[in-house]
C-alpha cells in the first residue's frame, strides 16, 4: 500500500490494532484449550470424577467424547509435538 492509502487509512489505525490483538487472543485460547497436555490432565480429572461418584457413567463417557475430540483436534493442528506432548 502506498503513502496515500496509508494516510487515509490512519483513522483506522486504532481498529486495525484491536483487530490484531484480537487475533492474538483467539490463537493462545485456541493453543491452550487443544493443548494435548492440558486435555490429558481433564481426563484424569474426569476419571476422579467417576470414581468418586460425582458423575454417572453416561455423563462420563459424553465429556470423555469431547476431551478425546479436542485431543485429535490439538494432535492433528500440531498443538503437542510429534510423540503427542506439549
Amino acid at each position: 500500500m502506498g503513502l496515500i492509502g496509508e494516510v487515509l487509512l490512519l483513522p483506522f489505525a486504532p481498529v486495525r490494532g484491536s483487530g490484531w490483538v484480537i487475533r492474538q487472543v483467539l490463537s493462545e485460547a485456541e493453543r491452550i484449550y487443544y493443548d494435548p497436555s492440558a486435555v490429558r490432565a481433564e481426563l484424569a480429572r474426569l476419571e476422579e470424577r467417576l470414581t468418586a461418584g460425582e458423575i454417572d457413567e453416561e455423563e462420563f463417557d459424553r465429556l470423555e467424547d469431547e476431551l478425546l475430540d479436542r485431543l485429535e483436534i490439538g494432535l492433528r493442528a500440531g498443538y503437542g509435538n510429534s510423540d503427542g506432548t506439549a
